[in-house]
């Protein structure tokens, strides 16, 4: 829709006014009648949904690396590509610190484990290398750690499940940077059915670039029941370090017939 300057000065206006509408409400809410600051908070609550919502998608386009990209280094025969929202988009919440278990780092990410006494601090980082592709990256602080497992959770999406046979590979490849040296293992686990099915890969540090792949076909998958998909990225050791992974993706395809 075009607007001619008339218009635009209109919408100037307006936006102004709500503006200075809501700037008076706030700067007097210590003093409103409570009937009318209870309503005023529903309102308020109902306009955050949608200015958060422009907010993040404004940023995912206006950013640059390119936010929301899911552009990545793929097989060419992949039927299926992800890279989840942690490292695609700016998060409402980008840290937690004193994080406790079950804590979630947006919508797709969630921390476990057992210490009585969380020095754990999560964070969304922005990538400024011109070698990076993903937008974020997430930064593990981990202090005295008196617990004894530590995980980091995936979830995928539905789109993950559909259509997924034993004859798939499904690939995660990731940018692991550390302070000092431990050991990562990442879990894939399949829920199909009353069933789940654990396949289990430690990544390969010492390389810049990791990737490892998980193959259905040794697995007891029944195709027909797939409902859901994610990961455990699994800390052995982590007392005094700090984990950056500076990318992470997930993409699928059949494996070459015999």
């Amino acid at each position: 829709m075009v607007f001619s300057s008339g218009g635009a000065a209109l919408k100037r206006g307006l936006f102004r006014l709500v503006f200075r509408g809501w700037r008076r409400a706030a700067q007097s809410a210590r003093l409103t009648r409570l009937d009318r600051l209870r309503a005023q908070r529903a309102q308020a609550r109902k306009l955050k949904t949608q200015l958060d919502s422009l907010i993040h998608v404004a940023d995912e386009r206006l950013a640059l690396p390119l936010i929301g990209s899911q552009a990545f280094e793929k097989p060419f025969d992949s039927d299926w590509s992800w890279r989840p929202e942690l490292w695609r988009g700016p998060l409402s919440s980008p840290g937690l610190s004193s994080a406790q278990t079950k804590a979630k780092l947006g919508s797709e990410v969630t921390l476990f484990h057992d210490c009585q006494h969380s020095e754990l601090t999560l964070r969304q980082i922005r990538n400024h290398r011109e070698a990076d592709l993903a937008p974020y990256g997430f930064r593990m602080d981990v202090f005295k750690f008196d617990g004894s497992f530590l995980s980091v959770v995936i979830d995928l999406p539905e789109a993950a499940a559909r259509g997924l046979m034993r004859k798939h590979l499904l690939r995660i490849q990731t940018i692991v940077e550390l302070e000092k040296p431990l050991e990562i293992f990442a879990r894939l686990n399949i829920k199909h059915g009353p069933n789940t099915e654990q396949i289990v890969r430690e990544l390969p540090i010492n390389q810049q670039d990791v990737v490892v792949e998980f193959d259905l076909a040794y697995s007891k998958l029944n195709e027909k029941r797939v409902e859901r998909i994610w990961l455990d990225l699994i800390f052995e050791g982590p007392e005094m370090n700090q984990v950056i992974l500076r990318d992470l993706t997930f993409s699928r395809r059949p494996r070459a017939e015999l």
